[in-house]
């Protein structure tokens, strides 16, 4: 994967993960690839999270990020586990510099036009637009676009599978992160897989 715009293009839902436990991640990752997702995003948030990456980075297909990157040092730990993209909740300028001169695959997270702003001026056009339903919506989103033509976005925050199919009907839509393809708790490969199935079909018309 050799852009942000790439992985953004390769899927039309990005599972955004939280994973306790280590041993469950290649389950995980293998019933992902199975139904037709490839790109991972493990956040950031639990213990195990550097692990998951590491585990991830195995099973064959998968292209593993590291979410919930809040400053360098976690982009230096998430790339030393093997992160292949890297995503954040906001945007700010050590962070941006830093994953700039790794040459990693970057999207930060969005709100307002001032972050796309910041973010252009980093030389950024794809975006993470987060929290998207408590941020506004879908209504949010078309009126922040509009005076930024060649911006696209991955809404993340609050999007289901019923609701997904709204959001990649717009055009600076390439994709959607969500949380809802894998169901806490321990993972069943089957019902995982066919999840990631009917999300993998979910790209607009």
């Amino acid at each position: 994967m050799t852009s942000i715009d790439a992985l953004m293009r390769s899927v039309p839902v990005i599972p955004v993960l939280v994973v306790e436990e280590a041993g469950h991640a290649e389950t995980i990752a293998e019933a992902l690839v199975a139904g037709g997702l490839t790109a991972l995003e493990v956040t950031l948030r639990t213990p195990a999270a550097l692990d998951v990456i590491r585990a991830m980075s195995r099973v064959e297909g998968a292209v593993v990020g590291a979410g919930t990157v809040l400053n360098p040092r976690d982009l230096d730990a998430a790339l030393e586990a093997g992160a292949r993209f890297i995503v954040s909740p906001g945007l700010t300028d050590p962070l941006t510099r830093a994953a700039r001169d790794s040459g990693v695959p970057y999207l930060p997270g969005i709100t307002n036009a001032a972050d796309i702003m910041r973010g252009l001026d980093h030389g950024l056009d794809r975006f993470k637009f987060f929290p998207a339903e408590a941020a506004g919506g879908i209504k949010a989103l078309k009126a922040l676009a509009g005076p930024f033509g060649q911006v696209r976005f991955c809404p993340t925050g609050g999007i289901s599978e019923a609701t997904a199919p709204d959001w990649l009907a717009l055009k600076p839509v390439l994709c959607v992160g969500g949380s809802w393809v894998v169901p806490p708790g321990v993972p069943q490969a089957e019902i995982i897989r066919q999840s990631a199935l009917a999300a993998s079909r979910l790209r607009a018309a």
